[in-house]
């Protein structure tokens, strides 16, 4: 057997078709052989053909088993297809389509989300594509079908132009969003969210308040989750779209406004009048017939108040009693209902009272339905504001949009344009839907998605969002993403699933306030046992009073709003600011950081290098380049792709290349004409034992300068070394300024050599410098970071950089950078700035601040409230808190929050002169 043959037993396998899987990562025969060798022993498998690029097995072999085989050699087996989907509205569709994949045997990975499939199998991209319309769902029209990824692809300092489209995190698992009636408190929160987490498939379920919405995560039927609220005693439906969710939350948010005002009218317009009566002198007590009567006709008028007013109070609050559970609308309908009872009582059999205690309190139910609905009112519009972020990027996108078929234009509605469509935007128009330029030239105002104020010049080839407006040009573009596949719908569903997420903060406020009502009720009745037994004369009436009030005082609804409201106007506010954050937590972990560390490539540079020096030491310059160029050939590298662009402006042909094998955080080796070479940095020539004696002078100088040497070597001696340098971003220097004026340090993590890193900091004014970090050692720098007490955020775009996104607290990852990286941030920036994380760093720490106001008012608020409401004032004061006043107090409470979070929207970060230390 030779290196180029291998002699593979074929055994029967008339009935089966051969399989084949691409395979990567293989130098030579030999490694062939080690594939050949480890599938053998697999039951079932007849191996046809193998070679370094493919493997040919039976059709009926267990796949997954192969695929397991050959990549536990370190090698990499079969074809990875990314699929961008259409038609995927909620997560039974996802749920749907992925089971259709995983009943084909020839798949062995699938990753989903709404909008698009990650599938690793031997199956083509047509054939994936049958399988996707199979199952009733379409695949968008893309320019390149199938991405096989070997891991020599991966190169160390990975990064993509900037001037590529942003890319954006895809959802981990599949998510619905439910609009959610009924609730009123947090109370309300925890019974949903367990009703819901009841529901099999269901993996997580964050229900807000705020919105009165619900994020559920998981692949369990839509049906059954919305089967399982309403059993709870609450209402759900789909929110099928962001603008389905908008017209069904304003159609909602307008009827329960009205209603609040209706009820808030009628209440005060009969409580009003009853306060002032007995204000003013006017008896409120049973001590004649004639009153009996006038307060008899007055509590018939109150208890249609209760009846119509105060109705939903007491609905919910039997929905509750009948879940065994207790909240806010239990408390108004005891307080109210118990004093209307307690002054029945009074009108109709005062003799069973003592005189002094033949007191009414019809006036203290109407009031407090009043005032406590007046509350909720207010509180709603102050709800429906928090949006307002979100609702302006849904007001981007314009209604119609401009169709050009066969040379004519004509006006359609947006819902009528499809993927593929010619479409013409004119100057000062708001671009429909996302699409690439076909002819034209003008500058777009991107600045609504990405924060960036400067316009970005568009000329054939580039992309174009919808929402943003173009300026001076007309520009003929072919839409490729329309509806949810827009970036502008993929930014909405982003902040959408953040602003649903929780903070831990907001789990602790969520723990207390599913005991808190309870607990209120058995204060209550220790309140009105304690009067009774140990108070004073009248006992009854001074029972009912501080136990009405206890229960009118105590306000879960403030509790429960203090976290969402800020979490959601935060969240709302920063994609204003072009940053993208991925949940709460990420917010709360934000607040804590005091140490920054930026890569070099890509993010204090304009991560575009360019070949500005080259010493040859054994070659001609063009030679060496030519030389070089071919070993970098196919590579996305940055620093290929500027050898390869300085042989292209010199009309250099490149040679052919065989056995490549790429070496991580060094370079790669191949063949030329028989020849190997090796390309990399000074560590690789080390390893492979070429002297470097000769080159330290030009080294040390082209570092100096800021480059980056690329060195050339055989097997025996150094060519020569090209200086590559990457100029520094313009505002680079001023965003680490601000920083540092801000109190945080900054350090700068590169695997670059030390010189060329150090003159790049010097520029950029970063004196803390980690150089020569191999792309698996960034993440263990930060973790001896954070060993030594500091809080870390990590700013990348790289490949290399998504282990040290992942380790830091906070991962910031540039919008325009790989993939990778941005799957592992918790934030994402929409414009190629530094000062955008500034942005997102400080807004993290107002909108922490802003949580903590809200909790801590809430929390005094209660502790203060509850106690005074039971009469601990009456032996300094000889007074009660009135049941009224409880009401007015609790329906401040939740105004104030409300008021509190929705500053945040006014946001403004720091620009840093007067925040130093």
């Amino acid at each position: 057997m030779t290196d180029t043959e291998l002699n593979i037993t074929q055994q029967s396998t008339e009935a089966a078709t051969p399989v084949t899987l691409p395979l990567s990562g293989l130098s030579c025969m030999g490694c062939a052989r080690k594939v050949k060798n480890a599938v053998e022993t697999i039951d079932g498998v007849s191996i046809l053909d193998v070679d370094t690029t493919s493997l040919t097995i039976n059709a009926d072999a267990p796949l997954r088993e192969v695929i397991n085989a050959v990549e536990s050699l370190g090698y990499q087996a079969g074809t990875t297809t990314t699929l961008p989907l259409i038609g995927l509205s909620c997560g039974r569709c996802v749920a749907k389509l992925k089971a259709a994949f995983e009943a084909s045997p020839k798949v062995f990975l699938a990753d989903l989300s709404k909008t698009e499939a990650t599938i690793k199998s031997a199956l083509t991209k047509e054939e994936l594509a049958a399988i996707v319309e199979t199952a009733g769902y379409q695949v968008a029209a893309t320019q390149d079908d199938e991405t096989i990824l070997p891991e020599a692809a991966l190169k160390p300092e990975e990064t993509k132009d900037e001037a590529s489209t942003p890319q954006l995190p895809i959802s981990e698992s599949a998510s619905q969003q439910l609009i959610l009636s009924g609730m009123t408190c947090a109370s309300c929160v925890s019974s949903v969210e367990g009703a819901i987490k009841s529901v099999q498939g269901v993996i997580s379920v964050n229900v807000n308040l705020a919105e009165r919405t619900a994020l559920v995560s998981g692949d369990a039927d839509t049906d059954a989750i919305i089967k399982a609220v309403e059993a709870a005693g609450y209402g759900a439906e789909v929110s099928e779209s962001e603008e389905t969710r908008r017209e069904r939350q304003a159609a909602m948010h307008s009827e329960q406004l009205a209603e609040h005002k209706r009820h808030t009218w009628l209440s005060l317009g009969l409580g009003a009048p009853l306060m002032a009566w007995g204000l003013f002198g006017g008896s409120m007590t049973i001590d004649s017939t004639a009153s009996q009567i006038g307060w008899g006709i007055i509590g018939l008028l109150t208890f249609v108040l209760l009846c119509t007013a105060g109705k939903h109070f007491f609905v919910n609050a039997v929905k509750a009693a009948r879940h065994h559970r207790a909240t806010m609308d239990t408390l108004v309908a005891l307080g109210t209902g118990s004093a209307w009872l307690y002054s029945v009582a009074v009108v109709f059999a005062p003799d069973l009272f003592p005189a002094q205690a033949r007191h009414v309190y019809f006036e203290a139910t109407a009031m407090i339905l009043g005032l406590v609905t007046l509350g909720h009112a207010i509180e709603a519009k102050a709800r429906a504001s928090t949006s307002k972020a979100l609702d302006r990027l849904l007001d981007l996108q314009p209604p119609t949009a401009l169709v050009v078929e066969n040379g004519q234009e004509r006006e359609v509605p947006l819902a009528a344009v499809q993927a593929g469509m010619m479409l013409r935007v004119k100057p000062g128009s708001k671009i429909p839907v996302d699409g690439v330029v076909q002819d034209g030239e003008s500058f777009v105002d991107e600045s609504m998605l990405t924060g960036e104020p400067l316009a970005v010049r568009k000329t054939a080839g580039e992309t174009l969002h919808a929402g943003t407006v173009n300026q001076n040009g007309s520009l003929l573009f072919k839409a490729t993403g329309i509806g949810s596949d827009t970036m502008l719908s993929r930014i909405i569903q982003l902040v959408r699933q953040a602003q649903s997420s929780k903070p831990a903060l907001a789990r602790m406020a969520d723990s207390i306030s599913a005991i808190f009502v309870p607990t209120v009720m058995i204060i209550a009745i220790l309140t009105a046992l304690g009067w009774y037994n140990f108070g004073p004369d009248p006992k009854l009436s001074f029972m009912l009073v501080t136990a009405t009030t206890v229960l009118i005082i105590a306000c879960p609804c403030a509790l429960g709003l203090a976290t969402p409201m800020s979490v959601t106007t935060g969240v709302g506010r920063a994609a204003e600011l072009g940053v993208l954050i991925r949940d709460a937590e990420a917010l709360q972990h934000a607040a804590s950081v005091d140490t920054v560390v930026l890569d070099k490539t890509g993010t204090l540079t304009e991560g575009k290098p360019q070949v500005t020096s080259i010493i040859s030491l054994a070659l001609p310059d063009e030679e060496l380049l030519r030389i070089a160029a071919s070993l970098e050939q196919g590579s996305e590298h940055p620093l290929a792709k500027a050898v390869l662009e300085a042989a292209k402006s010199k009309d250099i042909a490149l040679a052919s290349v065989s056995n490549f094998e790429g070496i991580p955080g060094k370079g790669l080796s191949a063949n030329i004409d028989g020849d190997t070479y090796f390309l990399g940095n000074a560590r690789l020539m080390k390893e492979k034992g070429i002297a470097l004696e000769t080159s330290q002078d030009a080294a040390k100088q082209q570092a100096d300068r800021g480059e980056t040497a690329v060195y050339l070597a055989t097997r025996t001696e150094l060519l020569g070394l090209i200086g590559i340098s990457d100029p520094l971003r313009s505002d680079s220097a001023s965003a680490v300024k601000r920083l540092k004026a801000l109190g945080y340090q900054v350090v700068m993590l590169t695997g670059d050599h030390p010189d060329t890193a150090n003159a790049i900091a010097k520029l950029a004014g970063v004196e803390n410098v980690i150089a020569g970090v191999l792309p698996d050692g960034k993440a263990n720098v930060i973790t001896r970071l954070q060993s030594e007490g500091k809080k870390v955020a990590m700013i990348g775009d790289g490949i290399n950089d998504a282990p040290a996104l992942a380790k830091a607290e906070v991962g910031i990852a540039i919008g325009s950078g790989s993939d990778v990286a941005i799957e592992s941030a918790q934030m994402t920036l929409m414009r190629h700035s530094i000062n955008a994380a500034t942005d997102g760093l400080t807004l993290s720490k107002a909108t922490l601040r802003n949580m903590k106001e809200n909790l801590f008012g809430a929390f005094v608020y209660n502790s203060l409230g509850i106690p005074i409401a039971a009469g601990v004032l009456y032996p300094l004061t000889g007074a009660l808190l009135s049941p009224v006043v409880a009401g007015a107090a609790m329906a401040l409470s939740s105004i104030t929050v409300v008021s509190n979070a929705n500053r945040l929207r006014w946001f403004k970060p720091p620009k840093g002169e007067n925040h130093a230390g």
